[in-house]
C-alpha cells in the first residue's frame, strides 16, 4: 500500500453504485446524484443502481467508462470489491461509504456522506493504493484465463469431498504439496478476510507481499508462508475425482480440475482507494475489527 496526496485534476465525472437491498444505499445515492449534478457534475450510474431508480441509462460494473473521475460507493466490502477489479486498470478511485456489516475497505459512515463527498471535490484527499494480485488459470485443455483480485485466491473443495492435494511452488522452488482442505493466496488487504479466519497473520498493507495459507491442512508443521510480492507462486492441483473451487474475492468462481495451474503474481493495477479520515491501519483494526481488545 502506498499513500499519497492528490494532485488531480478537477472531478467532472462521478458513478455511483448502490448496494442491493436496503433502501438506505439507493437514498444515499440519489441524494448525492442530485448534490453533483447542482455543481454541473456529470453522474453515471451501474446497471443494477440505475434498473433500482428506475433509469436505463446504467452501464456494467466490468465495463467502466475510462473517462470517470470517482466511483462512489454505497455499500459494504463486497459492493466495493465487485467494482475494485474493473476501476483498477483505469486508475479510477474509489470512495466507499459503509451500509454492510463490517466495511474494512470503505472509507465513510452514512452520516458523513455528503460532507465527505464535497471534501473529495474539493480536493482535500489522498489516495490509498492497494496492492492487487494477478491470477492466471491454466486450464488442462489450453485455455488461460486472466483475473485482477484484490483480496485473495482461494481452493476449496466441496462440503462431501476429501481432503485434497496441492502443490506450490515459488519461483520455480518446491514449497510443498499440502494435504488440506484448500490454500489461501491473499494479499495485504486480503490478510484480514479470510486468511485471518483460517489462522494467517496479518500483514501490514504498507508490505509488498503475498500470504500463503493452508485451510486445515493434514500436518500441523504446514503454515502460513510469507513471501515479497516480486515472486511468481505456482500452485497446481493434484486430487483427481474430488469437486475443487476456485474462488477470487469471493465473488468469481469456477470449478478446478487435476493438473490445472495457476499462477499467481503482483499485479501492476493497484487499486485507488480515496482517503478523507486518514485513520491509521492499527486504528482502523481496532475499531472495525475490534483487534486487541479484551
Amino acid at each position: 500500500m502506498t499513500s499519497q496526496p492528490t494532485d488531480a485534476q478537477p472531478i467532472r465525472r462521478v458513478i455511483l453504485v448502490a448496494k442491493m437491498g436496503p433502501p438506505e444505499g439507493l437514498q444515499i445515492v440519489e441524494q448525492l446524484a442530485a448534490w453533483l449534478e447542482r455543481r454541473k457534475i456529470a453522474v453515471h450510474f451501474d446497471e443494477e443502481t440505475a434498473a433500482a431508480l428506475g433509469r436505463t441509462d446504467g452501464v456494467p460494473r466490468d465495463r467502466l467508462p475510462p473517462e470517470i473521475d470517482l466511483a462512489i460507493v454505497a455499500g459494504g466490502d463486497g459492493t466495493l470489491l465487485s467494482l475494485a477489479r474493473s476501476a483498477a486498470p483505469l486508475k479510477i478511485p474509489l470512495l466507499g461509504i459503509n451500509f454492510g456489516s463490517l466495511g474494512f475497505l470503505t472509507e465513510l459512515q452514512p452520516a458523513d456522506a455528503l460532507s465527505g463527498v464535497e471534501a473529495v471535490i474539493e480536493g482535500r484527499f489522498s489516495i490509498e493504493e492497494q496492492q492487487t494480485l494477478r491470477v492466471r488459470h491454466a486450464n488442462r485443455d489450453g485455455s488461460v484465463g486472466e483475473y485482477a483480485v484484490l483480496n485473495d485466491a482461494v481452493i476449496t473443495k466441496s462440503a462431501l469431498a476429501r481432503m485434497i492435494n496441492i502443490r506450490v511452488r515459488v519461483d520455480d522452488e518446491e514449497v510443498a504439496t499440502y494435504a488440506s482442505d484448500g490454500l489461501i493466496v491473499a494479499t495485504p488487504t486480503g490478510s484480514t478476510a479470510y486468511n485471518l479466519s483460517a489462522g494467517g497473520p496479518i500483514l501490514d498493507p504498507r508490505m509488498s507481499a503475498f500470504v500463503i495459507s493452508p485451510i486445515c491442512p493434514h500436518t500441523m508443521t504446514y503454515r502460513p508462508l510469507v513471501v515479497p510480492d516480486s515472486v511468481t507462486v505456482e500452485v497446481s492441483l493434484l486430487s483427481g475425482d474430488e469437486e475443487v473451487f476456485l474462488t477470487l474475492d469471493g465473488q468469481i468462481g469456477f470449478p478446478l480440475l487435476a493438473d490445472d495451474r495457476l499462477t499467481i503474481d503482483h499485479n501492476p493495477c493497484p487499486v485507488r482507494l480515496v482517503r478523507i479520515t486518514n485513520l491509521g491501519f492499527f486504528e482502523v483494526l481496532r475499531r472495525k475489527l475490534r483487534w486487541g481488545e479484551r
